[in-house]
């Protein structure tokens, strides 16, 4: 009964950090989905000169890994300073972004 009390208490506790992931990818994927998504195509939409590219083009580059996106997230990239993001939505960002990587492998 004991060992049942403590894993059901512990259980929790071990978990908690994958949530905690997923609920950055999830506040990630709102702030790209209310800030970013007018400039970067949609995944089957025509790539225009206007447009960015969708953001499985650019999670697929090589080399693009936490250190990058956080990096690129810092710097200035017009017009993207119009759009200037907390440094916690920026980290979501990255989990959104790297959550979308591992899913295209």
């Amino acid at each position: 009964m004991r060992a049942l009390l403590l894993s059901a208490v512990l259980m929790p506790l071990a978990a908690s950090p994958a949530l905690a992931d997923r609920a950055a990818v999830k506040r990630g994927q709102k702030v790209v989905d209310e800030w970013c998504r007018d400039c970067h195509v949609r995944e089957g939409e025509k790539l225009t000169p206007d447009m960015a590219p969708p953001y499985s083009d650019l999670v697929a580059i090589q080399g693009r890994d936490r250190a990058w996106f956080e990096e690129f997230l810092e710097a200035d990239h017009f017009p993207m300073t119009t759009f200037r993001l907390f440094d916690h939505e920026k980290a979501d960002v990255v989990e959104w972004l790297l959550d979308l990587q591992k899913r295209q492998k």
